[in-house]
């Protein structure tokens, strides 16, 4: 028998050049400088180029250098997808500072803690939003986008701070594991929780959005990212845009459908994304809109109801592609397209293969946990391992090292994802988050209100809407509209519920909690 003596293992003798976000601005300057770049603004359209962008940026973080800012240093956003925006996206992480997307429709107590907790020093701003920003301690420096004509007191303006930085500025060597971007969690449960970034996750995360099972991004494509840039990177697209040299289109606030709808056409975009609500509302546009560039949509956020799919198959004849991700997965996570081997893409089966959340990406792996409920488990370079400085957020991994996605899934044969239900009664509308919780909370709040539970109903626009069940107190003679009115100065205009129902109690589980499963059924069996 032959026996063999320990080696040494064989070092690999590749360059190690480390995975930065400079390096997609470097490549954007150098091989597409002249790609166009499109941002439309309160007041019309702004066309630029890569080039520009990235010399702006460039400017931007002499500027910032100039200001004090330091690597490691938090820098917010709170704007809209715009030219200036992706700028930020490019100077800010290549400087080694970190770039800290706020999220503006947020409620201020939100943005409060959010700012605070990330200890941000410098924060930039739409003048679109310069209302309804507040104030924030701490921050040392508001600089104003010029998106429109408003203006903000005290606030240094953009274009003087960039006319004055270094257009040569060489942004720096850095780590590829320092921070890049974070991105906070819309606070469902408890506080919202920070989800860190590195150069490394972003620069993967783009060549993963770049496969051809994928986004597959391309020179030749005219990108329309209305998922917004304050949410998750825009699903990572301006990253991954630029990096292929798409010309990118950048809608800025106008988020109305028919707008949406005469852009695509009018800059004939070939590929865009956004939550399911954005291309309900462009189906329905009477008479139906003419966007014949549109090659493929991917779609997320919320589940994309069978019939949207059916919808722009039949009526325009543009496939939607669903996918599915969380802040916490970079944010792309899984596609769904049919494998040669599938069933036809129009056919009934087909149909129910394309509104599942499909396979994940390379390198991430996925399980489900059964003895968690049926919980879908991701892991892999792209994918959180901890929130912020946060030790609240420890259940949402496990010991082995998988991110808990709070979803509940079945394994389709080929391993495709199919999401039944969440393990929180949390509510997903129109790709945004509703805390039930809070929501009771603030009805149980009505001086005549003895219980409130709320569940999720499906909405055929939204994806869900909650209902509110409400047991009155002894002798009331409160309605509906009476409980709206009370919520309308406590939550979100759109937190508000359609539907709400009295109910003489509230069923309960043998340890006194809210039954909602038997709510939802009870509620079922009353839509009949």
């Amino acid at each position: 028998m032959t026996t063999y003596a320990p080696t040494t293992p064989v070092e690999g003798l590749m360059m190690r050049t480390p995975l930065l976000v400079r390096a997609l601005a470097e490549r954007a300057q150098q091989l597409f400088s002249e790609r166009e770049v499109v941002s439309v603004t309160v007041d019309g359209v702004e066309r630029s180029s890569y080039g520009e962008v990235v010399e702006r940026a460039r400017r931007l973080a002499s500027a910032l250098r100039e200001l004090g800012i330091r690597p490691g240093d938090r820098v917010g956003t709170f704007g809209w997808n715009s030219r200036r925006h992706l700028e930020l996206y490019l100077a800010v992480p290549s400087m080694g500072a970190v770039l800290h997307t706020l999220n503006v429709r947020l409620f201020e107590d939100d943005l409060r803690y959010i700012v605070g907790h990330a200890e941000d020093r410098v924060i930039f701003l739409d003048a679109s939003l310069a209302e309804l920003m507040p104030r924030f301690e701490g921050v040392e420096h508001e600089i104003l986008m010029p998106d429109s004509d408003r203006e903000r007191p005290g606030a240094l303006a953009y274009e003087e701070l960039t006319a004055g930085g270094d257009p040569g500025f060489e942004f720096p060597e850095l780590d590829e594991n320092v921070a890049a971007a974070m991105c906070y969690t819309s606070g469902t449960t408890g506080r919202p929780k920070g989800i860190v970034y590195s150069h490394r996750s972003t620069v993967l995360h783009s060549l993963l959005a770049n496969q051809a099972d994928g986004p597959g991004l391309r020179e030749r494509d005219s990108v329309l990212p209305i998922v917004p840039m304050f949410h998750a990177n825009a699903w990572g697209l301006p990253y991954a845009a630029m990096l292929a040299g798409s010309r990118l289109v950048l809608p800025g606030p106008k988020m109305d459908p028919s707008y949406l709808a005469g852009l695509i056409h009018d800059e004939q975009v070939t590929f865009s994304a956004a939550v399911p609500t954005i291309w309900q509302g462009i189906a329905q546009i009477d008479p139906q809109p003419r966007i014949p560039s549109l090659e493929r949509i991917f779609c997320g956020g919320s589940a994309v109801p069978e019939a949207l799919i059916r919808a722009y198959d039949e009526r325009f004849g543009i496939p939607i592609i669903q996918a599915w991700g969380m802040t916490e997965t970079s944010p792309m996570a899984s596609f769904c397209l049919i494998p040669p081997d599938g069933p036809a893409p129009r056919s009934d089966e087909g149909y129910a293969l394309r509104a599942t959340q499909g396979r994940v990406v390379p390198f991430v792996d996925s399980r489900v946990d059964e003895d968690a409920g049926g919980e879908l488990q991701v892991r892999g370079p792209t994918i959180a391992r901890a929130y912020y400085n946060d030790e609240t957020g420890a259940e949402k991994f496990t010991e082995d090292g998988w991110l808990r996605t709070g979803d509940v899934a079945q394994m389709q044969p080929g391993n495709f994802i199919k999401l039944v239900d969440r393990t929180k009664d949390v509510i997903k509308s129109g790709g945004e988050w509703i805390s039930s919780v809070e929501l009771e909370n603030a009805i149980m709040g009505h001086p005549e209100v003895a219980e409130a539970a709320v569940v999720a109903v499906a909405d055929e626009r939204w994806g869900e809407r909650p209902c509110a069940c409400v047991v009155r107190r002894e002798g009331s003679e409160l309605d509906a509209e009476g409980v709206r009115r009370f919520l309308s100065n406590r939550v979100a205009k759109w937190w508000l519920p359609e539907r709400i129902e009295f109910i003489a109690e509230v069923p309960k589980t043998s340890v006194g909690k809210f039954d909602k499963k038997v709510l939802r059924a009870q509620l079922k069996e009353k839509s009949r």
